[in-house]
């Protein structure tokens, strides 16, 4: 049974860690590109909540979060597969 929760533990890390990194990158893309300048005059007259990159931003940065609790409970499996709790 060990075996198997550290195998589990270990893909759900690779799996958790690297979607995590890829949806924080896509989150900070749009905030380092110019953008377009008449969507950006537009959007600057919107509250910031209503703004589609700060709503692109978060829905992204809560996935990249959501991503690395996957990664965090894979370590717990294969804690739990070593026998170290």
């Amino acid at each position: 049974m060990g075996i198997v929760l550290i195998s589990c533990g270990v893909i759900a890390v690779i799996i958790g860690v690297w979607r995590g990194y890829v949806e924080a990158r896509s989150a900070l893309g749009p905030f380092m590109h110019q953008g377009e300048p008449t969507r950006t005059l537009i959007d600057a007259g919107r509250p910031v909540l209503e703004r589609a990159r700060v709503r692109l931003f978060l829905r992204r940065t809560a996935l990249s979060i959501g991503w690395l609790l996957v990664g965090l409970y894979g370590l717990m499996l294969a804690s739990f597969g070593m026998g170290l709790r």
